[in-house]
């Protein structure tokens, strides 16, 4: 919660925390920074506005938040170009780049999976898959 990019800067808590979280994943998925930042944003403000309180205090107090990890071994910036792919997992249902390694978000409804791949497609000029 120290070192974040100035864009963050005037988030609350919980949604700078969130925030981070998404983007982090984001980096991990192989997107820019550029591109994750504005996304992570949207998608943090979103949680905050749909999420009950007390789920957000707890998130705040005890969320994890992953740091990126080995940013240059994990990230490929030609996941920016890839499509977005859905498919089903036994503890949910996965949205991450085609040819990715891991996805950046696990859903607990292919509703909620595949309104997040559209996003994410949206945002990057890309089609979302499934699998």
């Amino acid at each position: 919660m120290k070192q974040y990019p100035p864009a963050l800067k005037q988030l609350k808590a919980p949604i700078k925390k969130k925030a981070i979280e998404i983007g982090n994943a984001m980096l991990d998925d192989g997107y820019e920074e550029k591109d994750a930042i504005p996304i992570a944003i949207s998608q943090a403000k979103s949680w905050y506005e749909d999420t009950p309180k007390e789920d957000v205090d707890q998130f705040y107090k005890h969320g994890q938040m992953k740091p990126s990890k080995n940013r240059e071994k994990q990230s490929s910036p030609t996941l920016n170009e890839r499509n977005q792919l859905v498919k089903k997992r036994d503890d949910g249902w996965a949205v991450q780049a085609e040819g990715a390694q891991k996805p950046s978000h696990v859903y607990k409804t292919k509703k909620e999976a595949v309104q997040r791949a559209k996003d994410i497609a949206e945002n990057k000029g890309t089609d979302v898959t499934f699998q």
